[in-house]
Order: C-alpha cells, then structure tokens, then sequence
C-alpha cells in the first residue's frame, strides 16, 4: 500500500487509526470546523500540556516548521517525529482537524501566510475572514480557559491572607490604569456596597497622594498585569513604605510589583497577546480575583455585610421597577 493511499485510508477510519469507521449506512454526527491556519500555533500552546510526549512532539513540529511539515504524508511526520502513523492522526483530531489531510491543508495555508508577512489574525486564535460564530466560539472558549488556568494557579493561602487584612481594613486604596484600572472601580464598588471604605484611584497624582495617608491596618491593593506599570507601582510602594498591608494582583508574579506586595495573586497568562488590543485575557482573570476577594470577604463580614447588601439593593429597587404614569 503506499503512503498516499495509506494516509486516505487512515483519515477515513481505517486501521492505523485507532478509531472504528462510521458504519455504512449511518449518518456521521456533524463535526465542528476544522480551526483556521492562523489558529494552529494557539491551539498547539493550549493543549500540549494535555499531550502524551509522543504527541507534543507532532504537535511542536507541525507548528515549529509548517511550510516543511505540509509537504510530508502521514508516514513521513511520523517518521521525523519518532511516532507513529496512529500518534499524528490523533494528534491531528485533538487539534481540531477531522484527519491528517485536513491539517496538512491548514499547515500549507499557514506557511502561504507567514511567506506573505501579513498578519494573520485579529487576535491569536481568531482569522481575519472567521465568520462571527466561529469568533464567539473561540473568544467563548478562551475566557474558559482563561479562568480555569486562573483558578487552578491562584494561591488560596494568599488569597485567605488578603482577605483577612480587608475585612478588619479601616481604608482601602485600589490602584489601576487603563484596562486594570476598570477592574479596580468594579472591586471599589463591591466593597463599597458591603460597607467598607473603598476608593479606586486611576490617576496616579491622586493614587500617591492618597497612599501617603494609610497605615497599619489599612490595605492597599494594585492591579498591573504586566506587574511593572509605574503609575500603579509607585503608590503601592508609598502604601508599603507607610505600614499598609499591600497586595499585588498581577500576571507576573516576578515583575517589580511584587517587591512591594505582601501578598501576590496571580492571574493566568498563557492567553495575553500583544494582538489584543482590549486586554481581554487579562480582564477576565482579574475579574475572576476579583469576585474571589469580594466573595471571601462577605463571608467573612457577612453580619454586617449582609445588612448593607440589603440596603443598597433597597435604595436601588425603584430605578429598576416599571414607571406608573
């Protein structure tokens, strides 16, 4: 049998592939789209940890090499890779593509478009000519691993620790620019309607200038994903520097923030990229901090929290009820 007839064969369902065939006769179930070339490299980063090292290999070559890759059968990956033909087609299937040809057909146009040097996405894992489903699936998708990867790495001992310091906190100070900073008016105006004193400073002059007047026992909490942008850092070191307990919530745990925070919680990373222009990735993970400190914190208040939840909600009711004429 020779190697193209052999790579049809295996696409179709038959031995070496390791799946059964769909019986003749029976409708197969619709399948989702195969991901677009620009995808690829994404999807590589995101499911390679999932992978059995024989299959990390397919999937690193294919993405390290996609102009070499598309010109190999079935055979020939597996020979380069030190697989087997059975290890590429799953690694092909776990990658989003329904057999061997179709990603072979993604790595060609991959290449066509890293030889044209345009830029082949609106973000990572979104092509420019995805139709809108295909652009809610994966932005879907992605704040779903987004926050998974946020939950599974955040520190819970830290977490306890920070929520501690604000629910005993005679001041809290939140520091933030640009995206960071919309996040911190939303955890401001949390902890403003559970009763404590909470201010969100997007202006550095005033972020500093507040900062000088806490102390021991008041928190100060700054939001930097990249945990080195200065107008959040600066104010968080005055905060330090007076005795506040301090807390960094960042994607980079090792950045110059971190020198000036008792506690760090991390937010995920893996899905930042510079083609985002919106920060959404990184939105998303604050967020779900966030809600986790908020949260934390109304259990641990919740006697007075509780009353003052209450009332919020009361002296809002009217602005949401039907107008009577």
């Amino acid at each position: 049998m020779t190697n193209d007839v052999k790579e049809s064969f295996t696409d179709a369902g038959g031995p070496g592939n390791g799946t059964a065939g769909v019986a003749a006769g029976t409708a197969a179930p619709l399948a989702a789209a195969p991901p677009a070339p620009a995808a690829l490299a994404a999807k590589v980063r995101t499911l390679a940890p999932s992978m059995t090292r024989s299959m990390q290999r397919v999937a690193e070559a294919v993405a390290g090499d996609p102009a070499g890759c598309a010109a190999l059968t079935v055979t020939g990956l597996a020979e380069l890779t030190g697989t087997s033909e059975a290890t590429v087609v799953r690694t092909a299937r776990l990658l989003g593509y329904p057999g061997y040809r179709d990603l072979r057909l993604a790595l060609a146009g991959l290449a066509a478009q890293q030889q044209s040097g345009r830029a082949p996405s609106v973000t990572a894992d979104i092509a420019v000519d995805d139709p809108v489903a295909d652009v809610v699936a994966k932005l879907a998708y992605d704040e779903q691993q987004t926050l998974a990867d946020t939950a599974a790495g955040l520190d819970t001992v830290q977490l306890g620790a920070a929520v501690a310091a604000l629910a005993t906190a005679r001041r809290i100070d939140i520091y933030g620019v640009g995206a960071s900073g919309l996040v911190a008016q939303d955890l401001g105006q949390k902890l403003l309607r559970i009763g404590l004193v909470a201010h969100a400073h997007s202006d550095p002059h005033l972020a500093v200038t507040n900062a000088v007047q806490l102390r021991s026992g008041d928190v100060a909490i700054a939001i930097t994903h990249s945990g080195s942008t200065g107008d959040v850092i600066e104010p968080l070191r005055v905060a330090f520097d007076h005795g506040a307990t301090t807390v960094a919530i960042t994607g980079r745990p090792d950045g110059p923030v971190a020198q000036y925070a008792d506690h760090v919680l991390t937010t995920s990373t893996a899905r930042e990229s510079e083609l985002r222009p919106a920060a959404m990735s990184s939105r998303t993970s604050q967020l779900l901090v966030v809600d986790c400190l908020f949260t934390c914190v109304t259990q641990r208040t919740y006697e007075t929290a509780a009353p003052a939840l209450a009332a919020s909600y009361e002296a809002l009711a009217h602005r949401h009820s039907p107008r009577t004429r």
